[in-house]
C-alpha cells in the first residue's frame, strides 16, 4: 500500500536531494574495463510457451560485470540448478539454459528467476513462466436431441475447453458449413449460440461448435447437437395454427438487469444483449450521462459493443435497451478500467564519490494500488541491514556512503495485473580520469566540414577535460571548437590551417591523463558534372555522367558508387550484365521497363560523400488496352468501352479501334476508327450481314503499341445497302459508245447477299425516260450513241433485303472523234534571239468533237542565217492545256530560220495541223570558244591560240582579250584589255611582260549583240628567251599583214617576295654549273624547234587545229560547249584588284538570252501559255579600247 507522506517528510527528502546532486552521477555507463557490478543484459519474455510443434525452449539469462558474474536460478522461489540436470543444454559464461522438446515438459513448468552476480553484488531477472500448454478437447458425451416448440427462443451450449488465447468459436454443420446469423440468430462471446424465436427451419440434427486455438495451431469440435422444432396442433384453422405469438422482449444474455465489468487499460470492451422475443427485437446502446465514445462500433447485427483500447474515461456506466412492439428490456453495466503497473520514477544506476549521500528513488503507478518491495543484491531489504541506510517512503537514502556500500538494489511494483522489476547499480568509488580512447588517433576531415575528435574519459568525481594544440599549453578557443560532456572535441567548418596534432587532458581530485589525436584537413569531394534527366526509348542504351573531384591522397580509397531507387547497383561485367561503368559514366544497355528510376551517383571518401540524383524515364509504345466490353449492341452500331494501358512516360494520342470478320477474310484485320487518346470508349459503325470482332490499340509519340485482346464476336441482322457506288467515270473510247464504270462495293458493305446494280442513263439535251438496266458487275457499255452528245447517268444498289438510298445523278459524255479543224490565224511574233509568241484563232467547239484538251505547238530549224546551208533539226513540240489562243515558245537558237504549226487535240487525240509559218530569230552572244591556252611562253612574250565558238548566234566581230598579273597571294595587278577586231584571228602574242611572273588570260568572242562567256588560262613567264621563231611561223589565221601591237602593259611592279626570288635566280645565274644546264637546255630546244620545222615543210600547213589535235589541252577538251557566261569561284571570275571589268557594256535593244533559261526539259507555263519566270535580256555593248597598233603584233 502506498504510504501518506508528511510536509516534514517532504522537506528532509527535497534537502537530501539537492545536497546529493552535487556529488552523484546518475544512469551511467560504466566501461568493462573498470570493476563493476553485474548489469541483466537479456532475459526470456514473462511467459514462455511450450508449444508442441517447437524442438527447444530457451530460458535466457545474459549479463555483464567486472569481474564477469556468476549465474543461478530459483523455480517456484527454490533453487534449481540447470547443470544437476543433463537433460537440459547449457553454455559456459552464461546463464542461459533451453530444454528439449522430448515429449515431458511438464515437470519443467514453473516460475523461474535468473541471479547473476560477482563479489560487488548480485542482479537478478524478472520472474519467467514455463508454462506447459494441455491440447483442448470437448468431453464425451451424450446429448439428447432439443426439443423446442415454434416461436419459443432456445440455446444451443458450446463450452469450449480452456486453452491459450485467442479463442475463436464458430458454429457450422457436419458438412463445414457456417449457421447463418442474423438478428433473430447469434452466437454471444462464450460462444453459446441464442435463437430469439425458433422457426421450422431451424430443426436440424448437426449442430456442431468448432473452438480453434491459433497459438497451438488446434482446433476441436464438440459432439453434434440435434434441434426438433415442433409446430402447435390447435383445433383453430391453419392459418391461426401456423401463426406465431408475439412476446414482449427479455434477455438471454446477459442475466438479471445488472453487472459489473472489469477490464485492464488497453484492452478492448465488449459488452452485449441478446435478446429473446417477437418479432425479433431491436437493441439500443447508451452510456449514462454521457455520449458513447467515438471509437465505439456496433457489430453481431447491434448486440455487440465494443470499444477498442479501453481508457480511463470510458468507465461508467453504460445500458442496453432491446425493444419491439410490446415492450422492451433493460440491463445496466458499472465499467470499471484497472491498469496494470506503470513506473513514474524508475530506479536509475549511480556512481557517486566516498563520502557522499546517495538517493535512490522508486515510484509506480497502478489500479488497484501498488504493492513496492526493495531487495538488495536479490536479498529483502529487512534481511541485510546497513547502518548507514533509511527508506524514507519511496527512497531509499544511503549517508556517507563507503565503497562496501557499492550494491544492486532492486524495486518491484506489482498488483493482480502484473509486476514492475528493476535493477539500481550504485557504484560508490574514487578514480582518476581513465582515458578510453585509444592513444594516437588519427582523424580526417573535409574543409568546410565539422570533424568530431573523440576523447572518452571515465572517472570519480568526473573529469575536466581541455583540449589543447601543437604543444601549447592553451586551449582550443574560438566559435568553431566546442568540447561536449562527454570530452569529444568538434570544430565547425574546418579549415586548411586546423591540420595539426591535438592533445585531449582529463583531470580530476584523484590525478590527471592525456592522449593525443593528429587532425588532416583534405579537399571536399565534389560533383562537377551530374547525371541529368533522361528520357529514353526502350531498347536503346542510356548513358548517365558524373564527373567527380576529390582529395588525390584518398586514390586508393575512393570509391564511386551508382544506386537506383536508393538500392547499390552490382556491376558484375559479365556476358548477361547491362550495367557498365566507363570513365565515371553508367551505361545501361538494351533499357527496359524496370530501369525505369532515379539513379544516384555516389562519390565516396573515407571522410566524406557527394552524391547527384537523375531520374531515367523509358519511353515505350504503350501497353495494351484491357477489359474491352461491347454494350449498346445496335443494328448498325455498338459501344466498345476499355481501360487504357500504360503509356509508359508518352501521353497515348489516340487509339485504332480495328475488325475483323469471319466471312470474307478471317483473320485479316482492318482499321475501322480513330479516336482521341484521352476518350477510352467509342460508338463505332457497322454493316450489315457481318460478324465482327473488335481489338484496339495504343499510339503515342514512340508509336504504336500491340492490340489488346480481342472482343467477343457479335453479328449484325441483314440490311438494305447503306451506299451507292462511287467515283462514276463516264468514258467514251469509241465515237458511238458510252462506257460507265464505277467503283464496286466493297464486300462488307453490301450489308447482305444478293447484291446487284442498277444503271440509268438518259440525254440531257432532249427530253426523254430514263433507260435502266440490272447488272451484277461494276461495268456498263451504252452504244449506238452520238458523238460527244451530254447524258445524265445514276447508278443504284440493291440487295435481296431492298433498295440502297436515292442515288445521285452525274453528267458524261459519249465517245470522242479526232477534231476536224486546225487553228486559223497562226502568227509569230518575235521577242528576242531565242523566245517567240505564238497566236492563233480558237478551233470551234462544233469541231472538237471532244473535251478539248488544249493546243500543241511543233516546230523545227531550217538553217543557221550565220550560213546558207540549210539543215532542218529535230521536231520539237510543247503542249498547252486548256482553252487559249497564245502561248510564248522558248529555247530557240538565234540567228536561225524556223518553222512552226499549231493544232488543237482531245481525249481521242490531235487534230490536223495549221498552215507552217516561218520566222527567224535574231542574232545573240557567241557560244563559249571550245579551245583556249597557251602555246609558247617567253621572258617577256606569251603565246595564246583558240578556237571560234561552235556556234557564234550571229557574225562574228572579233574577240576580247582581258590578262592581269597574279601571284599565289591574294595581290593581283591591273586588268589589261585588248579589242581583237578581226574575226578570223586565232592567235595572239602578248609581248613586254615581267619576267618570272605568273599572269592570268581571259577570252570571249563577239557578235554585234554583245560578247559571249569567259574561258581563262594561266601562265608564268620564264627567266630567259628561247628561240622560238620557226615554231610561230604561218600559225595565224589572221589576213592582216600588220595587226596592232600590244604597248607596254603598266604591270605592278613586282612584290617583295618577287623580288627576292628574282634575286635569288640573279645569284644562281652567275654560277657557271647553271650556265652549262641552261646552255644544253637551249641546244635541245634548237633541235626539237629544227624537227619540228622541217616536218611541218613536209607535211604542208601546220594548222592550229592539228597542233591542238596533237597537244589537247586537258582544261580545253574538258569545258561544255554549251557553258554560257557564269563565272566560277576559281578561274571565271575577276581576281580582287582588277580594275576593269571583263564584261563590256550592255547596248540597249540587244538580247542577251541563253539557252539554258529556255531549255526543252521541265517547262513550265502560266495559264496563259507565258514562261513561268523572269525574261531579263543581258545585253552589252562593245568597248572600244584604244590600243596602240604598233604594240600588238598578230601570229
Amino acid at each position: 500500500m502506498r504510504s501518506q507522506r508528511s510536509p516534514g517528510l517532504v522537506a528532509v527528502l527535497g534537502w537530501i536531494t539537492c545536497y546529493c546532486a552535487l556529488y552523484t552521477t546518475a544512469a551511467i555507463d560504466i566501461p568493462l574495463e573498470v570493476e563493476q557490478l553485474p548489469t541483466i543484459t537479456d532475459q526470456s519474455p514473462s511467459t514462455v510457451i511450450a508449444f508442441p510443434f517447437d524442438e527447444s525452449f530457451p530460458v535466457t539469462c545474459e549479463a555483464k560485470g567486472n569481474p564477469e558474474p556468476e549465474f543461478r536460478w530459483t523455480k517456484n522461489g527454490v533453487e534449481f540448478d540447470p547443470f544437476l540436470d543433463p537433460r537440459l543444454m547449457k553454455e559456459e559464461n552464461s546463464g542461459t539454459f533451453v530444454i528439449e522438446n522430448n515429449g515431458n515438459l511438464t515437470e519443467y513448468q514453473g516460475i523461474y528467476r535468473c541471479y547473476a552476480s560477482n563479489k560487488l553484488g548480485t542482479a537478478i531477472s524478472e520472474e519467467i513462466e514455463f508454462y506447459v500448454p494441455s491440447v483442448p478437447k470437448f468431453p464425451k458425451e451424450t446429448l439428447a436431441p432439443l426439443e423446442v416448440e415454434e416461436g419459443q427462443p432456445f440455446t444451443l451450449q458450446c463450452d469450449p475447453p480452456k486453452g491459450i488465447p485467442p479463442l475463436q468459436i464458430y458454429w457450422m454443420t457436419i458438412n463445414l458449413q457456417h449457421i447463418e446469423q442474423d438478428e433473430r440468430v447469434s452466437m454471444g462471446l462464450n460462444g453459446d449460440l441464442y435463437f430469439s424465436h425458433a422457426e421450422h427451419k431451424d430443426s436440424r440434427r448437426d449442430y456442431c461448435c468448432f473452438a480453434a486455438f491459433p497459438r497451438i495451431r488446434t482446433i476441436v469440435q464438440k459432439i453434434a447437437m440435434a434441434v426438433i422444432v415442433k409446430t402447435k396442433k390447435s383445433d383453430m384453422s391453419p392459418e391461426a395454427a401456423n401463426a406465431i405469438l408475439e412476446r414482449r422482449p427479455s434477455l438471454l444474455t446477459p442475466s438479471g438487469g445488472r453487472s459489473e465489468t472489469q477490464l485492464v487499460k488497453g484492452e478492448d470492451l465488449k459488452l452485449e444483449c441478446i435478446a429473446e422475443g417477437f418479432p425479433t427485437p431491436q437493441v439500443e446502446w447508451v452510456k449514462i450521462g454521457h455520449q458513447l465514445p467515438v471509437r465505439a462500433k456496433l457489430e453481431n447485427h447491434g448486440k455487440l459493443l465494443i470499444v477498442p483500447k479501453v481508457e480511463q474515461e470510458d468507465k461508467g456506466k453504460y445500458m442496453c435497451k432491446a425493444k419491439n412492439l410490446l415492450g422492451e428490456a433493460i440491463h445496466y453495466f458499472t465499467v470499471r478500467v484497472e491498469e496494470p503497473p506503470e513506473w513514474l520514477f524508475e530506479p536509475e544506476s549511480q556512481l557517486s564519490m566516498i563520502g557522499s549521500d546517495v538517493l535512490i528513488k522508486c515510484s509506480a503507478s497502478g489500479t488497484p494500488p501498488l504493492v513496492i518491495s526493495w531487495r538488495v543484491n536479490g536479498v529483502p531489504l529487512q534481511d541485510a541491514p546497513a547502518a548507514n541506510r533509511k527508506t524514507l517512503g519511496e527512497t531509499i537514502v544511503l549517508h556517507n556512503a563507503k565503497a562496501s556500500d557499492s550494491a544492486v538494489y532492486q524495486c518491484e511494483a506489482s498488483n493482480r495485473h502484473g509486476s514492475l522489476l528493476s535493477n539500481a547499480n550504485i557504484m560508490i568509488m574514487n578514480l582518476p580520469p581513465m582515458i578510453l580512447t585509444r592513444e594516437g588517433e588519427d582523424y580526417s576531415a573535409v574543409e568546410g566540414k565539422g570533424v568530431m575528435m573523440h576523447c572518452r574519459v571515465f572517472s570519480s568525481p568526473p573529469s575536466t577535460i581541455t583540449w589543447s594544440r601543437d604543444d601549447s599549453s592553451e586551449s582550443v578557443e574560438g566559435p568553431r571548437f566546442s568540447v561536449h560532456d562527454n570530452g569529444s572535441l568538434e570544430i565547425y567548418s574546418v579549415e586548411k590551417d586546423d591540420t595539426g596534432q591535438y592533445t585531449c587532458l582529463a583531470k580530476n581530485t584523484e590525478g590527471t591523463s592525456a592522449i593525443e589525436a593528429m587532425l588532416y584537413v583534405k579537399d571536399p569531394t565534389s560533383i562537377v558534372v551530374a547525371p541529368e534527366d533522361q528520357q529514353i526509348l526502350m531498347g536503346t542504351t542510356a548513358q548517365l555522367s558524373c564527373l567527380v573531384e576529390y582529395d588525390k591522397s584518398f586514390s586508393n580509397d575512393f570509391q564511386l558508387l551508382w544506386e537506383k531507387d536508393d538500392i547499390e547497383l552490382t556491376l558484375n561485367y559479365t556476358e548477361n550484365s547491362r550495367y557498365f561503368v566507363e570513365d565515371s559514366s553508367l551505361q545501361i544497355i538494351n533499357v527496359s521497363h524496370r530501369d525505369q528510376g532515379v539513379y544516384t551517383c555516389v562519390a565516396r571518401t573515407p571522410v566524406d560523400t557527394a552524391t547527384a540524383s537523375a531520374l531515367l524515364m523509358v519511353l515505350d509504345v504503350p501497353d495494351a488496352p484491357d477489359n474491352l466490353v461491347l454494350s449498346e449492341h445496335k443494328s448498325k452500331s455498338v459501344k466498345l468501352k476499355w481501360f487504357p494501358g500504360d503509356d509508359h512516360n508518352s501521353s497515348t494520342t489516340e487509339f485504332i479501334i480495328e475488325y475483323e470478320e469471319s466471312q470474307w477474310e478471317p483473320g485479316n484485320w482492318k482499321e475501322l476508327l480513330q479516336i482521341p487518346g484521352n476518350h477510352n470508349s467509342a460508338v463505332v459503325k457497322l454493316h450489315g450481314h457481318v460478324d465482327y470482332c473488335f481489338r484496339v490499340s495504343g499510339v503515342n509519340a514512340v508509336g504504336r503499341g500491340l492490340p489488346s485482346e480481342p472482343t467477343e464476336r457479335y453479328k449484325t441482322p441483314p440490311a438494305a445497302p447503306d451506299k451507292n457506288p462511287e467515283n462514276i467515270k463516264i468514258e467514251g473510247h469509241l465515237p458511238h459508245e458510252m462506257d460507265i464504270n464505277w467503283e464496286p462495293l466493297l464486300l462488307i458493305e453490301q450489308n447482305g447477299p444478293g447484291l446487284e446494280y442498277k444503271v440509268s442513263y438518259r440525254r440531257q439535251d432532249m427530253e426523254e425516260d430514263w433507260k435502266e438496266h440490272m447488272v451484277k458487275r461494276h461495268s456498263f457499255v451504252v452504244t449506238n450513241t452520238p458523238t460527244f452528245v451530254p447524258y445524265e447517268i445514276k447508278i443504284q444498289a440493291k440487295n435481296h433485303q431492298g433498295w440502297g438510298p436515292e442515288p445521285k445523278i452525274v453528267t458524261g459524255y459519249s465517245g470522242e472523234d479526232f477534231p476536224s479543224a486546225a487553228p486559223d490565224d497562226v502568227a509569230v511574233e518575235v521577242m528576242n534571239s531565242s523566245v517567240v509568241k505564238v497566236s492563233w484563232m480558237r478551233v470551234h467547239k462544233d469541231k472538237l468533237h471532244g473535251h478539248l484538251g488544249g493546243y500543241r505547238i511543233n516546230w523545227w530549224r531550217l538553217r543557221s542565217l550565220a550560213n546558207s546551208k540549210t539543215s532542218h533539226g529535230d521536231k520539237h513540240t510543247l503542249t498547252f492545256p486548256g482553252d487559249r489562243n497564245h502561248a510564248t515558245v522558248p529555247g530557240l537558237t538565234p540567228f536561225s530560220e524556223y518553222s512552226l504549226i499549231v493544232m488543237t487535240f482531245n481525249g481521242r487525240g490531235n487534230g490536223p495541223g495549221s498552215h507552217p509559218v516561218n520566222f527567224k530569230t535574231p542574232e545573240g552572244v557567241p557560244e563559249k570558244n571550245p579551245v583556249f591556252r597557251v602555246t609558247d611562253v617567253q621572258k617577256h612574250t606569251v603565246s595564246l591560240v583558240w578556237d571560234p565558238p561552235s556556234e557564234p548566234n550571229g557574225i562574228l566581230t572579233g574577240y576580247l582579250l582581258d590578262y592581269q598579273y597574279i601571284n599565289d597571294t591574294e595581290e593581283v595587278g591591273p586588268l589589261q584589255m585588248v579589242d581583237i577586231r578581226n574575226p578570223r584571228t586565232t592567235k595572239w602574242i602578248l609581248r613586254e611582260l615581267e619576267p618570272l611572273s605568273k599572269y592570268k588570260f581571259y577570252l570571249r568572242s563577239c557578235t554585234t549583240v554583245g560578247c559571249g562567256p569567259v574561258v581563262s588560262e594561266e601562265s608564268t613567264t620564264t627567266l630567259e628567251t628561247t628561240s622560238t621563231s620557226a615554231s610561230t611561223v604561218g600559225l595565224s589565221k589572221s589576213a592582216s599583214p600588220t595587226p596592232p601591237s600590244t604597248p607596254k602593259s603598266p604591270v605592278t611592279k613586282p612584290t617583295r617576295s618577287t623580288i627576292g626570288l628574282a634575286s635569288i635566280h640573279g645569284g644562281i645565274s652567275t654560277q657557271g654549273w647553271f650556265i652549262g644546264l641552261m646552255s644544253a637546255i637551249a641546244l635541245l630546244t634548237l633541235i626539237v624547234l629544227i624537227a619540228c620545222f622541217v616536218n611541218r615543210n613536209k607535211g604542208g600547213k601546220y594548222s592550229v587545229k592539228e597542233k591542238e589535235d596533237l597537244h589537247p589541252d586537258v582544261e580545253s577538251q574538258g569545258m561544255n560547249d554549251d557553258t554560257f557566261c557564269e563565272y566560277s569561284d576559281n578561274d571565271e571570275k575577276p581576281l580582287k584588284g582588277s580594275q576593269h571589268s571583263l564584261s563590256r557594256e550592255i547596248k540597249a535593244g540587244d538580247s542577251g538570252d541563253s539557252l539554258v533559261d529556255y531549255g526543252d526539259e521541265d517547262v513550265q507555263f502560266n495559264e496563259d501559255g507565258s514562261f513561268i519566270g523572269e525574261y531579263a535580256g543581258r545585253k552589252e555593248k562593245r568597248v572600244s579600247a584604244e590600243i596602240k597598233a604598233a604594240a600588238q603584233t598578230p601570229a
